[in-house]
């Protein structure tokens, strides 16, 4: 297994591009099955999760051309309708192909999507996928390993998401393009990866409205045509990479993103007295002469996100004051706060969702083990505070997200270093 091993303390500057946003990338790869003519897609990020999208698409008979952090995807072959359980078990985003399969063929089979621990407690959690497959017309059946899905023609309903769900109105989106007549969608989420997507389906011949606001309606089109779409910034990199500066009190200049989609962020800084400016494509953030405390609640966008609370539950910890998190969309993403503590934090769990930050908290350098992606880029900048050394194992669940991040983070001074090779 590889790890990393960091000597915290070093002085960062200079500049990080942010690179193509995973979320939406997951959900583009998929999207190309819808059609039979072939579809680019330009700024892809080269992580683990990528990968895993694009061996489960080729699997299924997809052509596929890859250069660097661009790919091109022929569809026109595909026969298989089943998800291969080598694939679709590691990571929870196997699920985003169900619908396009169903969409076009009538027919998917596919295993319970694995992944990391996040978000697994609660009952099945892909019911809100289920839901949707039969509210358009489709017949499941469950056995014991996998669902059988199927449907002689989909049909077109209202839905109301009875919990916000991104992926949920994403793959909604992406079985209902192709259904007879029109689907209305209520409660819809409202992330930029969600417009990005209805714009390149557009782009291809869907007749998508109202995306990026809580009601979606889809007129059904009988094909999808040839698309060419680059995928946008990743705004979770860019805020990680935002928090990372100020908890460091280094000058970063943050570049190749979308400041207009981590203003929640943005503003909080200023309230907290962490100094930055930003343009079109750009955010620079200085060093702050004293942090202040902040409670936050995570919510969905464009409320304070889930997958930022991790990193600035550590900025809380260099903080002059006491802060309450509070995290309602996943269980147990709270759990590593206790690997901070190891490391010298002052954290007090109240309940699984609550825990109390007290700062200015000096950190030191331990052995931690990654517990999932969001936790893992949080240690990694924990361990760029600590005093002394510390090694980060498991960091399989930081590659799925971060594309040669510790590369990236000596090109800004860090003592980083990546030891042995990534098992999977």
């Amino acid at each position: 297994m590889a790890k990393f091993i960091i000597n915290g303390g070093k002085k960062l500057s200079g500049e990080i591009k942010v690179k193509g946003a995973k979320n939406a990338a997951l959900k583009i790869i998929p999207a190309a099955i819808l059609s039979k003519e072939k579809n680019s897609i330009s700024n892809l990020p080269q992580i683990e999760d990528v990968d895993m999208a694009l061996s489960l698409i080729g699997d299924l008979g997809a052509e596929l051309k890859k250069s660097k952090d661009e790919v091109e995807i022929s569809c026109k072959n595909i026969s298989k309708t089943e998800l291969a359980p080598e694939f679709a078990n590691k990571f929870r985003a196997s699920i985003m192909f169900a619908g396009p399969i169903l969409a076009r063929f009538g027919e998917v089979k596919f295993p319970h999507p694995g992944g990391c621990v996040i978000g697994a407690g609660g009952g099945r959690p892909i019911d809100i996928f289920l839901n949707s497959f039969k509210c358009l017309g489709a017949e499941i059946t469950e056995h014991e390993k996998y669902y059988h899905i199927k449907a002689k023609k989909l049909k077109g309903c209202e839905y109301f998401f009875p919990v916000i769900s991104v992926t949920g109105t994403e793959s909604f989106i992406l079985t209902a393009v192709l259904a007879e007549g029109v689907t209305k969608l209520k409660n819809c989420a409202m992330e930029p990866e969600i417009k990005a997507l209805a714009d390149y389906l557009n782009s291809q011949g869907s007749k998508i409205k109202g995306a990026g606001t809580p009601n979606i309606t889809i007129e059904g089109v009988k094909k999808i045509g040839a698309g060419n779409f680059k995928i946008i910034p990743d705004r979770i990199e860019t805020g990680s990479f935002a928090i990372m500066a100020a908890a460091t009190k280094s000058e970063i200049n943050i570049t190749n993103c979308n400041p207009e989609h981590i203003l929640m962020l943005l503003n909080i800084f200023k309230m907290i007295g962490i100094p930055f400016n930003y343009g079109k494509d750009f955010v620079n953030v200085m060093p702050a002469k004293n942090i202040k405390p902040y409670n936050i609640k995570t919510k969905e966008y464009p409320g304070f996100p889930t997958d930022l609370q991790p990193p600035f539950t550590l900025l809380m910890t260099q903080a002059n004051g006491s802060s309450l998190i509070h995290e309602t969309i996943y269980d147990r993403r709270l759990m590593f706060t206790d690997m901070l503590t190891q490391m010298g934090a002052d954290i007090i769990m109240c309940d699984p969702h609550r825990v109390v930050v007290n700062g200015p908290s000096k950190l030191y350098g331990k052995t931690l083990i990654s517990p999932d992606l969001r936790a893992g880029i949080t240690l990694l900048i924990a361990a760029l505070i600590a005093e002394g050394q510390t090694e980060i194992d498991n960091i399989y669940q930081i590659n799925r997200g971060y594309e040669d991040i510790d590369g990236r983070f000596r090109k800004l001074g860090a003592d980083i270093t990546r030891i042995g090779t990534l098992r999977i």
